[in-house]
């Protein structure tokens, strides 16, 4: 997901600012309208692209298929869109940890969906707790998801006319595992800087 996040950022000709990915989740900030702002476009074109790119890099041996869905909004209201999916990947990590747990138990995969329906976050919280994992201290990127986004980095070069060795700026894509809470202020000045 983070290698087809990635080609959407850097490949797909959408030249988005910024992508978020959980689960089998893409989202992407796309700045400026792109094919005229023809919405049905947009949703064909990356949905196919999406589901190349993780064809290809999971070495999927039949094909695979995303959907799409275009949400405009202003970019003050991102932030908020990004917090609202942030939510759903922690009940995805908390959900998945817990269905986990309840198979190695033995229990079917239908049973344990079954005992899934009926729990709660704080539920699914402590049963996991109980079975020796804390889901407050998995891997950021397992509870919050990973951003992938354009940054400015220096990297070092060589300047043949003067004959030395510089530092020269490069837009990079990066990708952080380590993102902070969306909901949080911190989150969203942290968000509205790495769309712009």
């Amino acid at each position: 997901m983070v290698r087809t996040s990635l080609a959407l950022l850097t490949d797909s000709g959408f030249s988005p600012s910024f992508a978020y990915t959980f689960s089998d989740e893409i989202s992407i900030y796309v700045p400026a309208p792109v094919f005229d702002g023809r919405v049905e476009k947009l949703v064909s074109v990356s949905a196919a692209f999406a589901s190349s790119a993780f064809t290809i890099y999971s070495g999927a041996t039949e094909p695979l298929a995303f959907d799409a869905r275009v949400v405009p909004m202003e970019m003050c209201l991102f932030p908020a869109y990004l917090s609202w999916r942030q939510a759903e990947a922690w009940r995805n990590h908390m959900n998945g940890y817990v269905q986990k747990l309840l198979l190695d138990e033995g229990m079917s995969a239908a049973d344990a969906q079954k005992k899934l329906d009926g729990m709660n976050a704080a539920a699914l919280h402590e049963f996991a707790f109980r079975k020796g994992v804390n889901l407050a201290e998995t891997p950021a990127w397992e509870r919050r998801g990973i951003c992938i986004y354009r940054d400015v980095v220096m990297r070092d070069g060589y300047n043949p006319k003067t004959n030395e060795n510089v530092s020269v700026p490069r837009s990079m894509a990066v990708i952080d595992e380590d993102v902070p809470l969306f909901k949080t202020p911190e989150g969203i000045a942290w968000i509205l800087s790495k769309i712009c």
